[in-house]
Parts: structure tokens; sequence; C-alpha cells
């Protein structure tokens, strides 16, 4: 129940990142052309955190429950029953798992070996696009501090180009360059915070994974050691 309300929370935060940057649309426009890619990195990020939720969410089984019926057909010695059962249950752990029992008759270093060649072809499935989401919540606040650098220089050249012109200096103009100026930085920050958030529990997700197939790969390789 917890891992659904978080799975819950992310994609809501994710949605909040589009709904906030793009029901501003007056506020987007004063923010310059910075804007821009600030925005890419918003949709990027969305699609990254919805896809990476519902794929774990999917992989997710109840490998207690798996792996008593996996260890119930190995001591009857029903292998084919052992293979069907991992073709029947989605995600990595059971990929890695029939690689090692397709090997069953094999030397334990053979069965091992099978299996740590599954895990290599199953992690990166796991790690894909965090990667980019950790690049989007670092560059987001960068984008955010161009576009305020930018948009100060231009208030400062109007500005410039006022008093050269004996045009007298509202100050409500400085005042109004600035806070324009700063808007991509508090999109930036919008961006990043809540893709950084995600990232490192999407990365939290994908080591628990990890863990749980490293020990029950373990498992499987002291059964089918016990058989012969």
């Amino acid at each position: 129940m917890q891992t659904m309300m978080m799975q819950i929370f992310g994609v809501l935060a994710s949605c909040a990142i589009a709904v906030g940057l793009y029901i501003k649309v007056d506020v987007i426009n004063k923010g310059g052309p910075v804007m821009i890619p600030i925005i890419v990195c918003s949709i990027f990020a969305v699609a990254i955190i919805l896809e990476r939720i519902i794929n774990l969410y999917r992989s997710a089984i109840d490998t207690t429950k798996f792996m008593d019926e996996i260890t119930a057909a190995l001591k009857r010695n029903r292998i084919s029953e052992a293979l069907e059962i991992c073709e029947q249950t989605h995600g990595p752990i059971a990929h890695i798992l029939k690689a090692g029992i397709s090997r069953h008759d094999r030397s334990r270093q053979e069965i091992r070996e099978a299996i740590e060649d599954a895990g290599l072809h199953e992690v990166p499935k796991l790690e894909k696009n965090l990667s980019s989401l950790a690049t989007i919540a670092h560059v987001g606040p960068l984008l955010g501090l161009l576009g305020t650098v930018t948009g100060m220089v231009s208030t400062f050249q109007l500005i410039q180009q006022r008093a050269q012109a004996m045009t007298p200096v509202d100050p409500s103009i400085l005042a109004k360059g600035i806070w324009e100026a700063l808007i991509t930085t508090v999109a930036g920050l919008v961006v990043a915070i809540p893709s950084f958030v995600a990232y490192n529990y999407l990365v939290a997700k994908v080591e628990s994974v990890v863990v749980e197939m490293e020990i029950l790969a373990t498992d499987l390789l002291n059964i089918l050691s016990q058989r012969k």
C-alpha cells in the first residue's frame, strides 16, 4: 500500500510540473526564450517518470509466492513446470531465474554464469532513462540561472539606453525586468526539484529489485545444487 501511495505521489508530482508551467502562458512568454528548453525538459521529465513508474509497477511480483512455486516444482523434478511458471511471470526476476533453471543439468558455475548473463540484460532495462532524468534535474536550475542572467542583461541594457537618451529611469521598469528575469529560475527549480526526488525514488526501487534478484538467484543456485 505504501509503495502504491509513493507511486501515486510521483504521478501527481509529475503532473503538477506540467500543469504549473502550461497554465501560466503569460508568465512563460515573459520568461523569454530560455523557457522553451525548460518546458521541453519538463515534458521529458514527466514522460520518463511515468514510464519508469509504470514499468516498475508491472515488473513487481510476489517474490515469496513465486519462489515457493519454483521450489516446489524443482523438488518434484518438474523442470518444464518451473520454466512455465517463469514464462508466465513478468519482470526481470522471472527472466534471470528462467536462465538458471534452463541450465539445471550444468555445473553450479555454469548456472551462475547463465544467471549473471541474464542479469546483464535485465539491469539496464530497469535503469533505462534514469540518467536522462538525472541530467534534467541538474540542468533545470542551470537553465533557470541562464534565463535570469540574460534577462538581467536585457534590463540593464534598457536602463543604459534610457540614460543615454536622457530619459528618466522609472524604478518600476527595473523591478519589472528583474521579476521577469527570475521567472526562469523559478521554472527551472520547479522542474528540477520533483525530477531529483523522483530520480532518487526510482534509483532506490531499482536497487531493491537488483538486491532481490541476487538473493533469489542465490536461493535458486542452492536448490539446483541440492538436486545433484
